[in-house]
């Protein structure tokens, strides 16, 4: 039994925005010229463009149109990937912009999320993760100089983890994470290239080695129109 038209009218869109052929941000033609060109009435294109709304790959503007919705980055909080795995993963090269590196006596928090002595010092880094020349994220890093003493610009300005595990010879086993819906510090929204009043997600989060060590204290802010984040709960 074949399927009904509308359902075939929206399988063909969904492939050519697949295919590329209708980009992500663009308008689709109106009703009008879409019952022409599939030779079906306006409502029932109108209904396959509902199912492809409700599918998350359209999104209509009031007063504007119907547009190829922009997909926001998936990030699955219970896997343990850089920022560069991620983007690699999705076929994206990401470029890290140091915006501060500094040596500095670590604060009393910083102190305390990374079980630091008195007067011990660490690396501080923050850093802005772009795509295609687009922020996404701002990282505040806090690293140990007693355990990373080579660190440099330039090694921060690849993958911290592939520094870490590669050249450092540790393995990475755990990071612990809150995360926060926070409105952006000025700084903070200037690198995102967001108003401060548009709320943003911060990640705290602290990093062990396999031996149980913390060697890493970090602040992520999320561009929250480019990010969403995932949890998988299962039943016991």
């Amino acid at each position: 039994m074949a399927a009904p038209l509308y359902r075939r009218i929206a399988q063909q869109i969904k492939e050519e925005i697949q295919s590329g052929i209708w980009k992500e941000g663009e308008a689709i033609p109106t009703e009008m010229h879409l019952s022409e060109r599939y030779e079906a009435s306006r409502v029932t294109v109108r209904q396959a463009i509902k199912g492809l709304v409700e599918e998350g790959l359209l999104e209509k503007v009031q007063g504007s149109g119907t547009y190829v919705k922009e997909q926001k980055i998936e990030h699955n909080i219970f896997e343990l990937l850089s920022f560069t795995e991620e983007m690699r993963s999705l076929n994206k090269e990401p470029v890290n912009k140091i915006l501060h590196f500094e040596l500095k006596e670590a604060n009393d928090q910083v102190k305390r999320m990374l079980k630091l002595a008195d007067g011990e010092k660490v690396f501080y880094v923050r850093r802005q993760r772009l795509v295609d020349d687009v922020p996404y994220v701002v990282e505040d890093t806090y690293l140990p100089v007693s355990m990373f003493p080579n660190l440099s610009y330039g090694i921060m300005t690849g993958s911290k983890y592939d520094y870490i595990e590669k050249e450092v010879g540790m393995k990475i086993k755990d990071s612990f994470q809150e995360v926060i819906p926070v409105l952006p510090s000025p700084d903070i929204a200037e690198a995102l290239t967001v108003e401060t009043s548009m709320p943003i997600l911060k990640i705290q989060s602290y990093s062990v080695f396999s031996d149980g060590t913390i060697f890493e204290y970090s602040e992520n802010h999320f561009k929250s129109d480019e990010y969403k984040f995932t949890l998988r709960a299962s039943r016991p």
